[in-house]
């Protein structure tokens, strides 16, 4: 990682962070000491990612925290490239004007008492699939169906 720019913030306790961006415009942000968090005056927010619809979807979790596709098939969600754990987000999945799609999901996915939800049928309706990675093979996941 080449650095473009770096800034260290020193506290009286000990406390350190340095932040860095790097060429690939990423802000990298590391604490020593007791700095354990970061906190965000205002809001944070993140974009939301197009998925390409297909037979087999798989969300690059690199890219993004928040993703959406609509589904044209039935399809199946695969297991996620690019898992790293504590990331969160949603996936919002739109049926076609047809509806009636289902979705299947890759091995990662872990619903509540282990049961693969089921999406709204109707045409158009939107679920949304939220989601908080646990480790690298471990998706905790809940689906909110017809939002609207």
């Amino acid at each position: 990682m080449s650095t473009l720019q770096a800034t260290t913030l020193k506290h009286a306790s000990s406390a350190t962070a340095n932040i860095t961006l790097d060429t690939s415009g990423n802000v990298n942000i590391a604490t020593t000491g007791k700095a354990q968090r970061l906190y965000v005056n205002g809001n944070a927010a993140s974009n939301i990612a197009a998925l390409t619809d297909g037979a087999t979807i798989t969300p690059d979790f690199g890219t993004a925290n928040n993703f959406s596709v609509t589904l044209a098939g039935n399809r199946t969600l695969a297991n996620p490239t690019n898992l790293e754990p504590g990331q969160s987000g949603v996936i919002y999945i739109t049926q076609d004007g047809t509806g009636g799609r289902t979705l299947a999901y890759g091995t990662f996915w872990d619903f509540p008492g282990a049961t693969v939800p089921s999406l709204t049928t109707t045409g158009n309706a939107v679920d949304v699939l939220v989601y908080s990675v646990r480790s690298s093979t471990s998706i905790a996941a809940q689906l909110l169906t017809n939002i609207g």
